[in-house]
């Protein structure tokens, strides 16, 4: 008995103290009607007050005069490419005439000796803005030899800001010479080049007077300078690397696309040095292939193996992700055994012959690289098998490695290049390295030529200006290195402190802060752009040439070499390529032309290369941390139109690859798809129906596609078309529309309104009223669209025959009036209604205000922000309480400062959205609360926003988006105001009995009791909840893959097993060993004696762009390990802390679960009723809002479950991405023109070059450096 009451007490007692809910009182209990009228009257009275605030209705009534237009796709596409087209017309027609006077000059000119005293301007010395003495940034090295030939000084001259050229320093007076490092400005054929190429100028400044929109303007030499207009001082951090033979625009115009097969001896002579110039030498080859080539890489010695393992037997298009893939595979290749140069070339004719045959690869032009330090015999038969008999179609290009090498070896390694079409390089030393390797380019442009009537026209992927890609790696190991650094420092100064789990918790925080950062900011210190170019030929066919011959295998002599009688002198026979001349076009120029005011909301256009790769797209996203992404430009059109289909990552549908190949062959057609897409730094995401129109853009390679949403994008708004600008100067009695934007408003800062070339503004607003003054002058008329003047072409050698009609032609082109601007007349009409029509919102809110009552309600919320953006990208915005003379620092008043995008803005955007949910409700949002962008709770606001459609009936459109913000505390404090009471008027939202939230559509928190939830997802509070919602399906996930996401992955040691330990380097290892000892123990006691006296440091909040702070407590502490000296173990363990991991930025795929709000039989779903601890909450949808409310049991305890994170995660394939896309190709369309033989190229004797002579062996020092400090 006294069992069975102890029993009774004790589960008495437990159940008193449980916090099951099931215990609660009944007085304490929400019922789901308090829930329901607490959402309903929180709506209501949000909905009234965004009216009053908004002043919607008044908003709409000014587009009662506006008409509706049914939006043709089909129209609009082919529209956008024609004006893209006639654009692009302008450059060409640009090129072509600097190419016709660059082959005419130096036909007359190349042979003119250059005048002693010559002087020409040096973009590397050019004068600073307001600098008295020219300052070089990397200036030649003073030289003691050739008998101190004194050279005559660089012209000066000075720069001025420009806008155009980017606010860049110019002289739009005359061009300027860039010369690479590795190129001497003063051998004889590059000063020659400078010379003649003087006279360039004149046709630079005429082409930009006729079309003011030309950006650079170049001349690229095979010698290595680049004359370019406008002047400029050349800037290059740390050393200039770049050389424009290297560049996209002038590899692919120099060159039909090309299969290169490069074979790399390893056998056991390749070692130390000859290892090392052999895989620069691979490195430069690689550096001059671009997106339309194809590459492989085969190391050889008694097998033959790529050394890339997932390339075999393939070859594999030259993007740079998969060029980096091979650059990083030399450095694991071993040198053994003997060569067998018989396997090797016979894996490489047989693969090169099965792409020949199945048109595969580029299906052009076909060479094999061979880099070896001897062959034991030239291999004729296999030439004669493989080549030979099927016309030569594969060129053989050898490099001998080697100072010590054998008449035999170069005889027989000259041969078979020579044989074969091909040239043969002779290499001593690094520094001659990036000089031989680009002889290729010109023996492979040597059919081009021979034609000389065609000149390919070229246009280049996107690509940044930078002067080289490789800067993108060395800015991330700089970053890295100065981590390091200061992670050292750190630990000097503070050794306990830094070694604390606090400490070590707070540096891998933000680590992962870093490397998990999608806010991409930074990206405007990139322009990205195009280029169009073309070759420049030498129209010479004869000319003396020199080389240089070894002698007994002792020494080396020039030869001139002469075979044609021409005009009683001997001379070779040359099919040389002078150059290549291009321009730049910027893709911000061209977005100018795709009008998106007419493409409207949610809607855009972006153009496909005829790789598939992206040219202009608006997620497309090149840029990390603000540094380049090492895939940026080849990003395909599926990686960024993600459809709905639930596939996994990379598995896409046949229905979607075959509209890729659709648009990529440049046809027209069109195609509904569903789409999902995200927003917000990807943390929301939605679903949509898109309409997919797309036509070729002619005589170039881009597809131009538009995509249109299904529902809201079918129609647009217009102005009536009586109301014109001109007559309003009648109406209003010559009043500019500037009368209507006096105050807070701000246009769409990337829409091209008007654009006046030859001044400059500081703001979109100043030029955009410069020109409304402008219209409303008498006399005002707006600019055609410009177009290319004809362009003639004279025929052969009549081209430089300097003739009187070529210079009236001249004449006449340079008289072409030049317009001073250009205005869109439909944008900037638009413009003008959206003015007129809502002038009124210049009043301020209470103002507006319709009674006391709601004068009140203003008063009491404080700081409000009223805002109304149309469809026009015009933004009008009013505060209150009003501000006379608002600070001009404090941007907080200044909303359309700080949202200026109109359209494309996300509320603007998620607005047009909701009107199709619940055309009355309102959206509201909060900055995001996360780990890596934490949110200042304190100061936080509520934006919401409502879309205003305009309708005639049976058509309706979005006019404009209105909303308001106001502070956050002030939403919170109305929000538990409500429900504090309930039935009982007990417990409530007020108790600790329950939790209340305030959920958005995509599951963000907006209001909690708990102020540090704002912001925050609500998956990662209450996991179990969101749970039990997803799997109601109240909300639904959206899988999203980031497929231009970067990872980090360790960096590999160097495999030293290629060096070979003679006498001389283990003499080498010891005197480093020496050498780092001596500078370790002399650091260890210089910063010893200086601690507490020289590091001073700035406590500063920790934020996701700061790598790492320091501290300033240098005080000492009591803690063990500084009173007495650690163990070797412990301080071993404490090093180990200091080190970083050296990471290397490398593209992956990173996948994401997002959530959007199901609105589909949302009520059915929401009204259930609280089920004890199995369903301890309620939702119920807030009235006219985008949020949920969420009450929950909170004496419930949390079930235990998975935290929902909404942050990307790497996806994990078998295969690094760079093997799964090539195991996966994707279709592409080959370029056009190929140009891979010429009959007369056989009478060319000239096939071989040997290595550097010893009066050019300055240099080698210089470059060794270079070589080994930045590459």
């Amino acid at each position: 008995m006294c069992k069975l009451v102890g029993t009774f007490v004790l589960l008495l007692l437990l159940s008193l103290d449980s916090r099951d809910c099931s215990a609660s009182s009944q007085d304490d209990k929400i019922t789901l009607n308090s829930v329901q009228h607490w959402a309903v009257k929180l709506g209501s009275e949000l909905s009234s007050f965004g009216e009053v605030i908004t002043r919607k209705k008044r908003v709409q009534e000014s587009f009662k005069s506006a008409q509706i237009e049914s939006r043709d796709g089909e129209k609009l596409v082919q529209s956008m490419a024609d004006d893209i087209r006639a654009m692009m017309e302008l450059k060409v027609s640009a090129v072509k005439r600097i190419v016709e006077a660059a082959e005419n000059m130096a036909f007359d000119k190349q042979s003119e000796p250059v005048p002693e005293d010559y002087q020409f301007y040096n973009s590397k010395e050019m004068d600073e803005p307001y600098d008295e003495v020219s300052i070089t940034t990397t200036a030649e090295p003073d030289f003691n030899l050739e008998n101190w030939i004194v050279r005559p000084p660089t012209k000066s001259a000075h720069l001025q800001l420009n806008a155009h050229f980017y606010n860049i320093p110019v002289n739009t007076n005359f061009s300027s010479v860039h010369v690479p490092t590795n190129v001497y400005a003063w051998a004889d054929d590059v000063i020659k080049g400078i010379h003649w190429s003087e006279g360039l100028d004149t046709h630079f400044i005429n082409n930009y007077q006729s079309d003011p929109t030309l950006s650079w303007q170049y001349f690229g030499s095979s010698t290595g300078f680049m004359r370019h207009y406008p002047a400029m001082k050349w800037r290059a951090d740390p050393v200039d690397i770049y050389d424009c033979r290297t560049r996209a625009w002038y590899m692919e115009a120099a060159a039909s696309p090309k299969d290169v097969v490069i074979l790399v001896d390893r056998s056991g002579s390749m070692t130390g040095q000859r290892r090392d110039i052999a895989k620069h030498v691979v490195t430069n080859i690689l550096d001059t292939l671009g997106n339309n080539d194809f590459v492989n890489v085969m190391t050889f010695a008694d097998t033959v193996e790529e050394i890339v393992p997932c390339f075999e037997d393939s070859l594999v298009q030259a993007t740079m992700g998969n060029l980096r893939e091979l650059k990083l595979g030399l450095d694991n290749f071993e040198t053994m055994e003997i060569a067998n140069f018989s396997a090797a070339l016979t894996r490489a004719f047989e693969l090169l012959e099965i792409y020949r045959n199945n048109s595969g690869g580029a299906n052009c032009n076909q060479a094999i690289m061979l880099v070896t330090d001897g062959v034991p015999y030239n291999y004729k038969e296999l030439f004669e098998k493989y080549n030979w008999k099927y016309d030569t179609p594969v060129r053989v290009f050898t490099y001998l490695i080697g100072r010590e090498v054998k008449v035999a070896d170069v005889r027989e390694v000259k041969w078979m290049a020579c044989a074969n079409r091909g040239f043969y390089v002779h290499l001593s030393t690094l520094a001659e390295v990036r000089e031989r390797v680009l002889e290729h380019v010109n023996v492979l442009a040597r059919p081009l030529v021979l034609q000389r009537e065609t000149h390919p026209v070229v246009w280049t992927p996107v690509y940044a200006n930078v002067t080289d890609p490789k800067v993108a790696d060395y800015l991330w190991e700089q970053r890295e290195r100065a981590e390091q650094k200061e992670r050292f420092m750190s630990q000097r100064r503070d050794k306990t402190h830094f070694n604390s789990e606090t400490e070590q918790n707070r540096r891998w925080k933000i680590t992962q802060m870093k490397q998990g950062q999608y806010s991409e900011l930074g990206n405007s210190q990139y322009q990205l752009m195009t280029s169009v170019s073309m070759p420049v030929y030498d129209l010479r066919h004869n000319e003396n040439i020199t080389e240089n011959v070894l002698i007994n295998e002792a020494y080396w002599v020039s030869v001139t070499k002469e075979s044609v009688e021409e005009n009683g002198q001997k001379e070779m026979r040359i099919a040389r390529l002078l150059g290549v001349a291009g321009t730049d076009v910027a893709l911000s120029e061209i977005q100018a032309l795709m009008t998106p005011y007419k493409i409207g909301v949610n809607g855009y256009a972006f153009i496909v290369t005829n790789n598939g790769y992206i040219l202009i797209h608006p997620d497309l996203r090149p840029v990390y941390q603000q540094i380049l992404k090492p895939s940026y430009n080849s990003v395909d059109m599926i990686e960024v139109e993600l459809f709905d289909d639930d596939r996994g990552p990379r598995n896409f549908s046949k229905e979607l690859t075959a509209l890729r190949q659709e648009i990529i062959d440049q046809r027209t057609g069109n195609k509904i798809m569903n789409v999902k897409y995200h927003m917000d730094d990807m943390k929301r995401a939605s679903r949509a129906k898109k309409h997919y129109f797309w036509t070729g853009i002619s005589e170039s390679p881009f597809t131009l596609v538009v995509a249109i949403p299904e529902n809201y994008g079918r129609h647009r708004i217009t102005p009536p078309p009586n109301d014109d600008i001109h007559r309003l100067s009648l109406t209003f009695k010559n009043i500019s529309a500037q009368q209507f934007l006096l105050d807070k408003w701000s246009v769409h800062p990337d829409w091209l309104y008007c654009r006046h070339y030859e001044r400059s503004f500081s703001s979109p607003e100043e030029e955009l009223s410069y020109f409304l003054e402008r219209v409303a002058r008498p006399g005002w008329r707006w600019p055609a669209k410009p177009r290319p003047p004809e362009h003639h072409k004279n025929k052969g050698h009549e081209r430089h025959n300097g003739t009187s009609d070529g210079r009236e032609r001249t004449k006449a082109s340079n008289s072409t009036p030049r317009n001073e601007y250009y205005c869109d007349h439909g944008l900037m009409q638009a413009l003008v209604y959206d003015a007129i029509n809502t002038a009124w919102f210049n009043k301020s809110i209470t103002e507006s205000a319709s009674n006391e009552t709601a004068l009140k309600f203003i008063e009491r919320f404080g700081y409000i922000v009223a805002f109304m953006a149309t469809h026009s990208g015009l933004t009008r915005w009013q505060t209150h309480p009003p501000r006379e003379h608002e600070n001009s620092s404090d941007t907080r008043f200044e909303f359309g400062k700080q949202w200026p995008r109109a359209i494309d803005e996300v509320w603007y955007r998620r607005a047009v959205e909701q009107h199709y949910v619940d055309p009355l409700s309102y959206v509201y949002s909060v900055e995001m609360n996360t780990e890596k962008v934490p949110l200042n709770v304190s100061a936080a606001v509520v934006t919401a926003a409502h879309a205003v459609f305009h309708g005639d009936g049976h058509r309706k459109a979005p006019a404009a988006v209105v909303g308001y913000q106001f502070q956050h505390d002030r939403l919170a404090e109305w929000f538990f105001n409500i429900t504090a009471t309930c039935e009982n008027n007990k417990g409530c939202c007020a108790s600790n009995a329950w939790d209340c939230f305030l959920v958005d559509s995509n599951g963000w928190i907006i209001v909690s009791e708990d102020g540090n939830h704002t912001g925050l997802f609500f998956g990662k509070i209450r996991p179990d909840i969101m749970t039990r919602l997803v799997e109601d399906e109240v909300y639904k996930t959206i899988h999203v893959v980031d497929y231009q996401a970067v990872c980090f992955r360790e960096k590999k040691t160097t495999n030293p097993a290629g060096t070979l330990l003679t006498p001389l380097e283990n003499v080498r290892l010891v005197l480093a060993w020496f050498l780092a000892t001596s500078v370790w123990l002399y650091n260890t006691i210089t910063v010893g004696l200086a601690q507490g006296s020289v590091y001073t440091f700035d406590d500063e909040n920790v934020t996701p762009t700061v790598a790492y702070q320091n501290y300033e407590n240098d005080e000492e502490t009591d803690d063990p390990f500084l009173t007495k000296p650690p163990t070797a173990r412990i301080e071993r363990d404490f090093e180990k802390l200091v080190l970083i991991n050296r990471t290397r930025p490398t593209p992956c795929d990173r996948e994401m679960y997002l959530y959007q709000l199901d609105y589909s039989n949302l009520n059915e779903k929401l009204n259930k009723p609280l089920k004890e601890c199995d369903r301890p909450f309620y939702v119920q949808l807030v009235n006219f809002t985008n949020m949920l409310l969420v009450v929950v049991d909170a004496n419930c305890p949390k079930e235990e479950g998975s935290v929902f994170s909404v942050e990307p995660t790497e996806v994990l394939y078998n295969e690094t991405l760079p093997c799964l896309k090539h195991i996966h190709p994707l279709y592409r369309k080959q370029p056009v023109s190929c140009i891979r033989s010429h009959p007369e190229e056989s009478n060319i004797d000239m096939c071989g070059r040997a290595s550097i002579p010893g009066r050019n062996m300055f240099w080698i020092p210089l470059a060794v450096v270079f070589i080994y400090t930045y590459l």
